[in-house]
């Protein structure tokens, strides 16, 4: 649900928040942290920037997902529904007979109490992971393993789901969130339901402080710098681009570069690229 804020101060006026009432008020697993995570503030392993714009921000504890869902045919309890500063989705702290502990993304509808299973048995309910091939057509996931065992890659942000519309021999064709329909090996693993807190995309921080706290600094536009720091800046008065194509700071195409590694490409793995108009 989201809450409008009153208008108390200028950064309240036009604030649009999740409601958050209902998740857990304490700690997070402390065993599920991942030891001595410092944040990269942008940077990559030599110190250079790799990623503008990014940079202080409130501190932050990265929690550990079992992508893989590792625990096979082993039925475990939901504890709680967590926040995460990490993603937008939110977390289901699993608890299982051997006193293992595990995080996974909460899917929509799942509360404390509910139990889950990983399996082909498993029943078609939220938070259930099945093969593709036992998963009937229409029903909604999230969660999807691209290869058969490397643990879930795609279709996990908030309020995302994948629906599968039909099983061809040793695939099966999924519809993802983007409109692509991608071919996918029957024995990848998924998970039941749409992801949850879907009223992520509805929020408005209000003011810019709060994009401070998340840690994105400011962008300055291309068009009001030196002309010896960008391509699009210099010019008397306000100037546009003028040039045949918007420019990087690096004299790259902005818009409309493909940049997937041809190398590495799947390319053949998709029915329909998400860009198409049919």
């Amino acid at each position: 649900m989201l809450l409008k804020r009153n208008p108390t101060t200028a950064g309240r006026r036009n604030q649009v928040v999740v409601d958050r009432s209902f998740l857990h008020k304490g700690s997070p697993e402390k065993s599920l942290l991942v030891p001595g995570h410092k944040k990269r503030q942008g940077r990559g392993f030599r110190g250079h920037i790799t990623v503008r714009h990014r940079g202080g921000g409130v501190k932050k504890r990265m929690r550990i997902i079992d992508w893989r869902r590792s625990k096979r045919e082993i039925p475990g309890v939901v504890q709680r529904i967590e926040y995460d500063p990490m993603r937008s989705a939110h977390l289901a702290l699993i608890h299982y007979p051997d006193g293992d502990k595990k995080y996974q993304l909460a899917p929509e509808g799942l509360q404390a109490g509910d139990t889950v299973l990983v399996g082909e048995k498993a029943e078609i309910k939220p938070g259930n992971a099945l093969p593709m091939a036992k998963i009937p057509v229409g029903v909604p996931i999230h969660n999807l393993e691209i290869m058969p065992g490397k643990g879930a890659q795609i279709v996990r942000g908030a309020g995302a789901s994948a629906v599968i519309q039909s099983k061809e021999g040793k695939f099966v064709v999924v519809l993802l969130p983007s409109k692509e329909l991608r071919l996918l090996k029957r024995e990848c693993l998924a998970t039941i339901g749409q992801v949850g807190n879907p009223e992520w995309k509805g929020r408005k921080l209000g003011k810019a402080g709060r994009k401070r706290l998340l840690g994105i600094r400011p962008t300055v536009r291309g068009t009001a710098q030196h002309p010896g720091s960008h391509p699009h800046g210099g010019g008397e008065g306000r100037s546009g681009v003028g040039m045949k194509y918007p420019k990087t700071p690096w004299g790259k195409h902005a818009f409309g570069k493909k940049t997937r590694s041809k190398r590495k490409t799947s390319k053949k793995y998709i029915v329909r690229d998400r860009r198409s108009k049919k």
